[in-house]
């Protein structure tokens, strides 16, 4: 068996990345879609590469999901987190969740040892302990930069939505050897948000969406605008009718900006390995590989290419 080229596509985030932030959320994504493909290309599965992906990201400050998540109005970390399998469309999630290092890792119990899709704040913190997750200090996740911004915004003449345009979620997709499909999202939410707000993230069909049938989405950007259109299961049902990955997420993505002025990004796999890294904000920091090419971006229209091995060698190098 094993027909199938495997393929991985990573986002890290769309929104305004600022000038001294392109390199490292750049070498971010890289990194974190040569590992993923690691996985794949050992025969590994695409929940595996997916969360992998994503972990990787999360443990990078450059991004906003794990260590390097924007602060709410309290000037705490609140994250949220999905997966999900296309195979038996089998998915978990956590949100408003504190303290923890990799949320994707607990929204990955979520789905294998419960009978539950979605687990929230305390009861989100009560399963994580159960399962033996390390609690990881809220100021361990807290950069300088997020405290900053938070003060910011707290100021007087601040405005919230200026700043919302640097959003970094992260997110990944990827399809195996087997064929099988799977989507990550990650996130710290919006900067100075509400205590408890959710965006799209943890909710199914919004924040992603995996099925075998079609193909996997991750989304990142306005998550309210996100949800209000369900973006992730939106880009599957174009695909479904007959568009390609691109086609589909331009689509989708031109729908949200009509009809609820929302901006965002996605990436795409369909159910046989093409893909997609769209996005109608400024920029959005995204990665592929696929038949061991390396492509990556920032900007619209950029596409870098490398064999593979020579990426893995600079990797090793540090950038």
């Amino acid at each position: 068996f094993g027909r199938m080229k495997p393929v991985i596509v990573v986002h890290g985030g769309a929104g305004r990345i600022f000038k001294e932030r392109e390199e490292g959320s750049r070498a971010g994504v890289v990194r974190a879609a040569l590992r993923g493909y690691g996985i794949l290309k050992q025969g590994g599965s695409a929940l595996d590469a997916v969360e992998e992906a994503v972990r990787s990201m999360e443990d990078d400050p450059h991004f906003n999901a794990g260590c390097g998540s924007v602060l709410n109005e309290k000037g705490e970390v609140e994250m949220d987190a999905i997966i999900m399998d296309g195979k038996n469309l089998d998915s978990g999630a956590v949100s408003a969740v504190k303290n923890i290092a990799n949320p994707i890792k607990l929204a990955r119990l979520v789905m294998e040892k419960t009978k539950h899709m979605l687990l929230t704040d305390h009861g989100a913190h009560l399963f994580a302990q159960a399962m033996g997750i390390p609690e990881t200090p809220g100021e361990k996740l807290i950069t300088e930069r997020s405290r900053e911004r938070w003060k910011k915004n707290l100021e007087p003449d601040s405005n919230p939505q200026e700043f919302q345009k640097d959003l970094g979620t992260v997110g990944a997709v990827a399809i195996d050897r087997e064929g099988n499909v799977a989507c990550a999202t990650s996130t710290g939410g919006l900067s100075n948000k509400l205590i408890g707000r959710v965006g799209d993230t943890a909710c199914i069909g919004s924040g992603g969406y995996a099925d075998n049938r079609s193909g996997a989405a991750s989304t990142t950007g306005h998550g309210e605008s996100i949800m209000k259109v369900v973006l992730a299961r939106l880009i599957l049902y174009h695909m479904e009718q007959g568009m390609s990955p691109e086609m589909a997420a331009d689509t989708a993505l031109e729908y949200m900006k009509t009809r609820v002025g929302g901006l965002g990004g996605v990436i795409v796999v369909n159910n046989s390995g093409e893909w997609a890294a769209r996005f109608s904000t400024k920029q959005m920091s995204w990665a592929t590989v696929k038949d061991d090419q390396l492509h990556y971006g920032i900007y619209a229209g950029e596409r870098d290419t490398k064999p593979v091995d020579e990426a893995l060698i600079s990797e090793s190098e540090g950038f």
